[in-house]
């Protein structure tokens, strides 16, 4: 079960670490009801919780998680990702590590959340390691922000991008209806929803924020600054984003699943 074939994953996955603090000031973080519905099944009230975040980045949904109150521990595969996530949250134990290799013991974490990071996992390496980790009944989920290209704008900027940005709604939608936990012997049911997720921004710092996708991180410079042209274009040539402020649509699509309690 790979959500980006194996090529992909390699060399986009690898390519954030160049621009981590722009990721960690530009990318959104998640609603606050979607990291609850995550965490629900775990059957506990969050600050009895102790939670992985896994693939974390900079530390978004780790800030959001200590804000709730649960216990956290950080795993990231990216050393310059991880370093700002340190520098960002230097209370909490962070650790470099990968969804196939986690360091940390069996049966320690309440929750595995992932947010952003699942599409770069080997699922059938990663998943085996995941219930390694968590306790009877855990929960694993999945958080994704994602341009809402049921608006006509939004989707021209897609157009605009060359697809080139993180996958618009109606492609993460597809995407997260081929996981189906259930299917693997360690996991339940496969639970799915979303939540609305608007943002504000310029045409400047929505630019900047699509420069830090994978796509165009990985594209021969020239490339990348012809289609980040080609994106400021667009921005200015549209009444909803052509003069100052504005909001982007977005939708936090979420999946989750607990780990069967069954010997």
């Amino acid at each position: 079960m790979i959500l980006v074939n194996e090529d992909e994953r390699l060399r986009r996955g690898s390519s954030f670490g160049a621009v981590a603090t722009a990721y960690e000031e530009l990318r959104p973080n998640y609603p606050e009801d979607a990291v609850r519905w995550c965490l629900a099944p775990a059957g506990a009230d969050v600050p009895d919780l102790r939670v992985l975040d896994l693939g974390a980045g900079t530390g978004k949904l780790t800030a959001q998680l200590l804000s709730l109150g649960a216990s956290v521990t950080a795993v990231e595969p990216d050393q310059s990702m991880l370093a700002e996530l340190r520098r960002q949250l230097p209370e909490v134990p962070a650790f470099l590590g990968s969804s196939e290799s986690i360091p940390l013991p069996d049966a320690s974490v309440h929750a595995v959340m992932c947010g952003q990071s699942m599409h770069w996992f080997d699922l059938d390496l990663a998943l085996p390691e995941i219930a390694r980790v968590l306790v009877p009944g855990g929960v694993l989920a999945g958080l994704w922000n994602s341009d809402d290209d049921r608006v006509e704008w939004v989707a021209g900027l897609q157009a605009a991008a060359e697809d080139a940005t993180s996958p618009a709604l109606s492609k993460r939608r597809t995407a997260t209806a081929a996981v189906k936990f259930e299917e693997v012997p360690f996991f339940t049911t496969t639970a799915r929803a979303e939540f609305s997720n608007s943002q504000r921004r310029t045409a400047d710092s929505l630019a900047d924020t699509i420069a830090t996708h994978s796509q165009f991180l990985v594209m021969p410079a020239p490339e990348r600054e012809r289609v980040l042209a080609k994106v400021r274009a667009y921005l200015a040539s549209r009444p909803e984003t052509a003069a100052g402020e504005f909001t982007l649509p977005l939708v936090t699509s979420v999946i989750r699943t607990t780990k069967r309690t069954e010997a």
